[in-house]
């Protein structure tokens, strides 16, 4: 495998770095102290992010993307989670329309798919309910069909972007009688749309808190509906295989800026006349972060590269959600103990990566759940 980059992928790379050094990290001391940035400081760094083509990266250049690939997407993602902004805006890339919107319709491809290219319109996944997490086929939200509509009742929480999204693809059973997979379908509801509403906002540790969403009998119309009825499990499916590809490079950022900041201050740090970087046990935990972050590295970008191939790649995504979920809580962790007091301080970033870091292991799926789907598929074999 060769694990060099071309030309067009380096200079990504460089135009990345540059928009996190020249955008993300100025602003970043006057947000430490806040988790959510405020809207206008978000449209001007996604608004400058468009401008310099780092938006839509997997999507088509025919459609409007910059058509760059999955490993495109990693390099650029890897360098913007360097910045805590970084995470706080979600990597600060968008515009690429979730893998289920390229199951819509034509119709609803001019509503949905191209808006969100464009950057007219964000679009948020609703799968979680209050008793149903990591196992999506035991959805009991239903949407009971009446003629040409669709009624929705019941409640989605810890749905990202807090609320603010355009419309939901939202994952609910239409088929009361089946009770598994089958019974699931995937039907947009837009905001506005009566009978629809967004609930609590739930107060996270870190980041963009998320929120409850309300249905009650909420109709829609059945032309909102993606694909086949009782095919909303496998576009759901599609839309987590991708997000947990997109944690590889995140948590790679994140702890290589966490590395960088223990190096360096071990190098300074004096103790009993000496740096204690001289140290054996701060020379371990330095070692011990390089060489998972190495390995992390290797594993997304080879599972990018088998995304860009259009192979099945979900055994490695999975694989990739839990090695650099887990590497990246282990990583930011020794960064701190390595500062000692002040790692723990407002004055330093890494009180705030830690606390974002710890969510890595929840989203997408469950660390357990990522060991679960590993196993059945080794087994399998």
């Amino acid at each position: 495998m060769d694990f060099g980059l071309s030309e067009e992928q380096s200079m990504l790379q460089g135009l990345a770095r540059r928009y996190t050094q020249e955008e993300l990290l100025p602003l970043e001391k006057e947000y430490l102290r806040v988790d959510r940035l405020p809207d206008d400081v978000m449209m001007h760094l996604e608004l400058k992010a468009r401008s310099l083509g780092l938006w839509a990266l997997t999507t088509a250049r025919e459609v409007g993307g910059a058509g760059v690939g999955q490993i495109g997407s990693c390099l650029v993602r890897e360098e913007t989670a360097r910045a805590v902004l970084g995470a706080m805006q979600g990597d600060g890339i968008g515009g690429d329309p979730s893998p289920i919107l390229y199951s819509c319709t034509e119709a609803q491809k001019e509503r949905f798919f191209y808006p969100v290219i464009r950057g007219e319109k964000k679009a948020g996944f609703a799968q979680t309910e209050p008793n149903v997490g990591s196992d999506p086929a035991t959805l009991e939200m239903r949407a009971t069909r009446v003629g040409d509509t669709y009624v929705l009742d019941g409640v989605k929480t810890f749905i990202g972007g807090a609320g603010k999204e355009d419309f939901y693809t939202v994952l609910v059973r239409t088929n009361p009688a089946n009770k598994g997979r089958g019974g699931v379908s995937c039907i947009v509801v837009e905001q506005g749309t009566p009978g629809f509403k967004v609930g609590r906002i739930i107060g996270m540790m870190a980041g963009e808190d998320p929120a409850e969403l309300v249905f009650e009998d909420c109709i829609v119309p059945v032309e909102n509906r993606i694909g086949e009825e009782g095919g909303g499990f496998i576009l759901g499916q599609r839309f987590l295989g991708i997000g947990r590809l997109r944690f590889g490079p995140s948590c790679v950022g994140i702890a290589e800026r966490a590395l960088g900041m223990a190096v360096s201050y071990s190098k300074q740090r004096v103790t009993f006349g000496r740096p204690i970087a001289d140290r054996q046990a701060i020379q371990w935990m330095l070692a011990d972060s390089a060489t998972e972050i190495h390995a992390a590295r290797l594993m997304t970008y080879h599972a990018a590269a088998k995304a860009d191939r259009g192979e099945d790649f979900r055994q490695e995504a999975s694989i990739v959600k839990l090695f650099a979920s887990e590497m990246v809580n282990r990583v930011v962790d020794r960064a701190v103990q390595v500062h000692g007091a002040v790692g723990l301080s407002k004055d330093l970033p890494l009180e705030k990566m830690y606390r974002q870091v710890r969510h890595k292991r929840i989203g997408e799926g469950t660390a357990e759940i990522q060991h679960f789907i590993i196993a059945r598929n080794v087994l399998r074999d």
